[in-house]
């Protein structure tokens, strides 16, 4: 049955009949039919002959009535049937509604707006991350009771990635700040003829608190931005969604493998960090001070704990958890547009590097009341 409308105008009131199949078959050439210019009057909807109706003609029919609304139109819907008004009421409570831009005219206007709008964005962004880290400890703990499931070629391509392949500029890092740390300390002690000192400044600062943060900066610029990058390309070219469709776990194949290599590529970085950064301050107390190798290698095996190498390795795991959660997170957000890969990338390193810094102090805080 074919779909049709009538328009009768009588004095200020215009009858819209509507009549046959108002169905998605019937609604596009319905919608050429149906005028919404009708300023100031009054409206009726005959829907006495309506045979049969889906939600698209209905969706039509209240959009027309929106419309109509904004014209200082009044409207009145007669002949409806029982099942026309509980569908139309379902549309209706769907139907989407306006967006109401407040006014931001002035500069005092314009702040407030901008606050609340960043302070609403930050407690979404908060909520979602939570909802993440939620699901990620749900998807390890499925996974320490099937261990079977762990995907350890992802997890091995993603530790060379990671871990092997940061080692060239973590050497140059490392080096250099053991080279600026002993050189500015030797500047400093030679004045007091206190030049063996040298030997705990350069290996506690850097065990304990320099390499692991330092090495913690590098691989977030690093890994962080391509987890970013790498998860949101998927998500743009619905290479996620399909693995969704297939039942393929995104916990499992992205999320875990990235989070569990960096956890556990860190700490091997971290202490090849310490190595080199100490082999930097030798030489510079070689250079300066006179200091030889040897001797540099027996004040630091007499004076100082091996304390302070293992809060530096144990700090370096909760680093790669923070850089690795932040920046599949911060891919999951990218959007359809390409504009936004760049957007967020950038976000997720500065996401990571601020919350590594964060945590390096929380973590300072707590071990120096310890006594530790």
């Amino acid at each position: 049955m074919s779909a049709s409308i009538n328009i009768f105008t009588t004095n200020n009131t215009i009858t819209f009949t509507c009549k046959g199949s108002w169905t998605l078959e019937y609604v596009t050439q319905l919608s050429r039919k149906l005028t919404s210019t009708c300023k100031d009057k009054n409206v009726v909807f005959d829907l006495t002959s309506l045979s049969d109706f889906d939600t698209h003609g209905i969706l039509l029919i209240i959009e027309t009535i929106k419309k109509l609304q904004l014209q200082n139109c009044q409207i009145k819907k007669v002949g409806e049937s029982e099942k026309f008004i509980s569908l139309y009421e379902v549309c209706l409570s769907n139907f989407p509604k306006e967006i109401k831009h407040p006014d931001k005219h002035g500069t005092i206007g314009q702040f407030f707006y901008t606050f609340g709008k960043n302070i609403v964005e930050s407690k979404r962004t908060l909520i979602n991350f939570f909802s993440f880290v939620g699901g990620l400890t749900e998807a390890v703990g499925k996974l320490t009771i099937n261990p079977s499931q762990i995907r350890f070629k992802a997890m091995f391509y993603h530790l060379e990635n990671s871990g092997l392949k940061a080692l060239p500029i973590i050497l140059l890092t490392s080096f250099l700040i053991g080279v600026v740390i002993a050189f500015q300390g030797a500047v400093q002690l030679e004045k007091f003829g206190a030049n063996i000192f040298i030997v705990e400044m350069v290996s506690i600062s850097v065990t304990r608190e320099l390499a692991p943060l330092l090495t913690a900066i590098v691989i977030a610029g690093r890994s962080a931005s391509a987890y970013t990058a790498e998860i949101g390309v998927m998500k743009i070219t619905e290479e996620i969604d399909a693995m969704k469709t297939m039942g393929f776990s995104v916990w499992n194949f992205l999320i875990i493998p990235r989070v569990f290599a960096l956890m556990i590529s860190l700490p091997l970085v971290v202490f090849f960090a310490d190595i080199v950064s100490i082999f930097g301050g030798m030489v510079v107390a070689s250079l300066q001070l006179g200091i030889s190798f040897e001797e540099f290698a027996n004040r630091m095996q007499e004076s100082v704990e091996i304390k302070h190498v293992i809060i530096g390795l144990v700090k370096a795991p909760i680093f790669g958890w923070i850089i690795a959660v932040i920046g599949c997170f911060r891919g999951f957000q990218i959007s359809s547009s390409t504009e936004s890969v760049g957007k967020y990338t950038t976000i997720s390193v500065v996401n990571a590097i601020f919350w590594v810094i964060a945590m390096d102090a929380i973590v300072s805080v707590f071990l120096t009341e310890l006594g530790l």
